[in-house]
């Protein structure tokens, strides 16, 4: 962390999966951390890097056993880290596994899509909240390609790993630029391009 706050060459993005906010389930899932020793992590990140650091996440819902206290503890660790960008999945045995070997997969499928789309719909409140955060600020995009949706624009990426588009003007691929973010929707920047300087 405090490399990562030394040099301006180091993206601000860390991926720092969770699976589950509960300790009984992390446990079953044969973790070694518990939700304390997560929560300190993203203080440590906090203090070090503020909130200048994008964090991502992975969460499985429905791991067996799980009940609804356990999927609501996931919910409020969400609520407390508010993350970038998450990785969301119904749990499914994979074969070979601890789980698939010692337990079983008592959760209904109907009950694992619910949690899921319950996580989902969280992660889509604290990625709009995130892009929000950026609104009036200059930041450095790195261009990567035109828009999806429009070839007069670039898309590129800023340290935090967020999407950024802006238009082309005098810009190329491999250019950094610092963006105005004028507006944003839940998972990407819209801007104006100020000032770049060409990758070496």
């Amino acid at each position: 962390l405090y490399t990562m706050k030394k040099y301006d060459n180091i993206c601000k993005n860390i991926h720092l999966p969770a699976q589950s906010g509960s300790n009984r389930i992390l446990e079953l899932m044969n973790r070694s951390y518990t939700r304390e020793w997560y929560l300190d992590r993203i203080k440590s990140i906090r203090s070090i890097l503020g909130d200048d650091c994008g964090i991502s996440q992975d969460m499985i819902a429905g791991f067996p056993t799980e009940t609804e206290e356990d999927h609501q503890e996931t919910l409020a660790l969400m609520d407390y880290v508010k993350y970038h960008f998450g990785y969301m999945y119904a749990y499914s045995e994979r074969p070979g596994t601890l789980a698939a070997k010692k337990i079983v997969d008592d959760v209904p499928e109907e009950v694992k899509q619910k949690r899921l789309s319950e996580i989902i719909a969280k992660q889509r409140e604290h990625r709009q909240f995130r892009t929000a955060e950026y609104l009036g600020k200059t930041l450095c995009v790195l261009v990567e390609k035109t828009s999806k949706k429009f070839d007069t624009q670039w898309s590129g990426r800023t340290s935090q790993n967020t999407v950024v588009v802006f238009p082309k003007e005098k810009y190329q691929i491999g250019d950094f630029v610092d963006v105005k973010i004028e507006n944003c929707t839940s998972a990407t920047l819209i801007g104006s391009g100020l000032d770049y300087s060409k990758s070496i």
